[in-house]
């Protein structure tokens, strides 16, 4: 791979064919490709992405590729081409009424396509470098981020299956997303929770679907692989996957073809796959939880998210980061307080990335003024070792509710009904302090589960 820049170019397009096409081309020019194929997702790609070049088709599903068009920053994007397999004089004209440069017809001349290439690995060579503390969404000046940068930038471009360990928060799906961006993959990215999808269901929404293969399957769907076809699926929380979908990914590994629950015809697949889990992996397997073979599989190539109270010198960048979003979304110019970076640097973050965004967003909506000022975290119970909690003078009512609710779910692993007993609540009351507690940060999606039963 080129140590220059790579021209992006996006390629928006409902024909699998031709978007893996312009993929396989790009690649003879120092260029990668992105895909869309609806305007809904041309629009959310441009929306953050600067390209060297987009390729438009104007009949999609969910629109006209004039709509997109319509929408473009000229200024930031490079060279916009209308690409369109039906010309018509209105087209054409109102091509030439517009900024668009190029009108062209499929299938394209090979020198026409060879010359747009060209230009956009060229237009990549004027870009600014990137900065060096970022990857994609992923921030870091510290030698471990460094090195995290550099493996992630040596393997997107395979398509090797990646094993992505770090506790909660400390930015897993974003790890896979920058692997996907930089992989040049023209499919779509496609993220899955294994332990959020109800266990009777996720073989069906990850591999799919014939019609009358069960109960309720009145019509043939296909799942999130196949969705993901030349693209990346990131399977998080692999170790909470039941074992019977564990043996049907591990095939489809191996394979590389998948059959559809109920069906016969195995399906090729062009997926690059990566899993995640914020437990201990190795342990998972000696658990019964991870299949040995599975696990072996996945670790093609780990990658470590250190947490981030071992990268403590990241916390100002971070903090400074989240705060310059939302500046830029809400239109103003807050800063931080004096020393309040510091105490930012100095604060334990068992939540990791996620709760250092969450406090900066509540402190940034609670500054009165210019100045965003960091408030020390709670004082915490301390346990007794006895079943007790003695709880420190200072907390407040809300917080010692939340921490005798958390204490209390672990004390019974995590079992709401028998917690809901004890403390005298509904389980359904537990169910949504949970999903608050997880919108700030306290708890992760594996504590809150799915929701109770009506009548629980």
């Amino acid at each position: 791979m080129s140590a220059n820049p790579q021209g992006h170019v996006l390629v928006v397009d409902d024909n699998e064919d031709f978007r893996h096409a312009m993929s396989s081309v790009a690649a003879l020019f120092d260029c990668r490709v992105s895909g869309a194929a609806t305007l809904a997702r041309a629009k959310a790609m441009v929306a953050t992405t600067q390209f060297d070049l987009v390729l438009v088709d104007l009949s999609l599903p969910d629109g006209h590729g004039f709509d997109l068009i319509d929408e473009l920053d000229l200024a930031v994007q490079g060279k916009v081409v209308i690409v369109t397999g039906h010309p018509s004089l209105e087209t054409a004209m109102r091509a030439v009424g517009s900024s668009v440069v190029e009108y062209l017809v499929k299938p394209i001349v090979s020198a026409q396509l060879e010359a747009l290439f060209v230009e956009a690995a060229h237009r990549a060579q004027l870009h600014p470098p990137a900065p060096a503390d970022q990857l994609g969404e992923l921030s870091g000046s510290s030698g471990v981020m460094h090195d995290l940068f550099a493996k992630i930038r040596r393997i997107a471009p395979t398509d090797i299956t990646v094993l992505v360990s770090g506790e909660s928060g400390t930015g897993k799906e974003l790890v896979s997303r920058a692997l996907h961006d930089l992989s040049g993959r023209a499919g779509r990215f496609v993220a899955v929770n294994c332990g959020a999808v109800p266990e009777d269901l996720l073989s069906s929404q990850l591999f799919g679907h014939e019609r009358g293969s069960f109960t309720g399957a009145t019509q043939s769907h296909a799942g999130f692989f196949e969705q993901a076809q030349g693209g990346t699926i990131f399977l998080d929380e692999i170790t909470e996957m039941p074992l019977a979908a564990q043996v049907y990914l591990l095939r489809v590994l191996e394979t590389r073809h998948l059959t559809r629950v109920g069906g016969t015809r195995e399906i090729p697949l062009d997926v690059r796959v990566v899993a995640a889990t914020n437990r201990d992996a190795l342990l998972a397997t000696t658990e019964g939880r991870l299949r040995e073979d599975l696990y072996y599989r996945l670790l093609e190539f780990p990658l470590r998210l250190p947490p981030l109270r071992d990268r403590r010198g990241d916390i100002p960048l971070l903090a400074q980061h989240f705060l310059d979003r939302l500046n830029e979304r809400y239109a103003t110019r807050k800063t931080f307080a004096p020393d309040s970076l510091r105490a930012l640097e100095d604060a334990p973050w068992k939540g990791n990335i996620r709760e250092l965004r969450h406090v900066v967003q509540r402190q940034y909506i609670l500054s009165d003024d210019a100045r965003v000022r960091f408030v020390p975290p709670p004082l915490h119970p301390v346990d007794a070792g006895d079943g007790a909690i003695r709880f420190s003078i200072g907390m407040n009512l809300e917080e010692m509710e939340r921490e005798m609710l958390l204490r209390t779910l672990a004390h019974f692993n995590n079992n709401r009904r028998l917690t809901a007993e004890t403390l005298g609540i509904t389980a359904k009351t537990i169910y949504n302090r949970l999903i608050r507690y997880r919108s700030l940060g306290f708890v992760s999606d594996d504590v809150v589960g799915p929701p109770p039963d009506d009548n629980a």
